[in-house]
C-alpha cells in the first residue's frame, strides 16, 4: 500500500528553508542576537516537527509493508533498527542522537541546550532528505 508522503516532503522543505535563512542571517553582522535566537527557535521548531514526521512515517511504512506486529510497542531504537534493516535509513545511532535532541527540546529555555538542538537540526536535514528518498523509492 502506498503512503501519502506529501506532508513529509513539506516538512523537510520547511526545515531546509528555515536552515537556509538561519545560515544566511548568521553570516550577516547586522543580525541582532534577539533576531538570531528567534530564527534559531524557528529552525528548532521545524526540526521537532520534521523529526516527528520521519519516525511516524518509518512506523507506518513498516506496518504497511512488513508487519504491524513487528513494531507494535517497540522502543525508538528498535524502530530505527528495523528501518535500517529495511534500508529506509543507514545509521541507527545517528537517528538516536536526533531522538535525544528532540527530547531535549522540552528544556529549550536553557540556551546551551538550544544551541545543541540547533546544531543537531543542521545535521538532521541530510538524514531526513535521505530517508525521504528511500521512502519514495519503496513507496509503491
Amino acid at each position: 500500500m502506498s503512503l501519502e508522503i506529501s506532508s513529509l516532503r513539506k516538512g523537510i522543505g520547511s526545515l531546509e528553508r528555515a536552515i537556509n535563512v538561519a545560515v544566511g542571517k548568521q553570516a550577516d553582522d547586522k543580525t541582532s542576537k534577539d533576531e538570531m535566537e528567534t530564527i534559531e527557535a524557528g529552525v528548532i521548531q521545524n526540526f521537532e516537527f520534521t523529526y516527528e514526521l520521519c519516525w511516524k512515517f518509518m512506523k507506518r511504512w513498516i506496518e504497511e509493508n512488513i508487519n504491524a506486529e513487528t513494531i507494535d510497542g517497540v522502543t525508538r531504537r528498535e524502530l530505527f533498527r528495523v528501518s535500517a534493516e529495511s534500508k529506509l535509513i543507514i545509521d541507527v545511532n545517528k537517528w538516536m542522537e536526533f531522538h535525544k535532541a528532540r527530547n531535549s527540546t522540552s528544556h529549550i529555555y536553557d540556551q546551551k541546550i538550544a544551541a545543541e538542538v540547533f546544531a543537531a537540526s543542521l545535521l538532521f536535514l541530510p538524514y531526513a532528505k535521505d530517508f525521504l528518498t528511500q521512502l519514495e523509492q519503496r513507496n509503491d
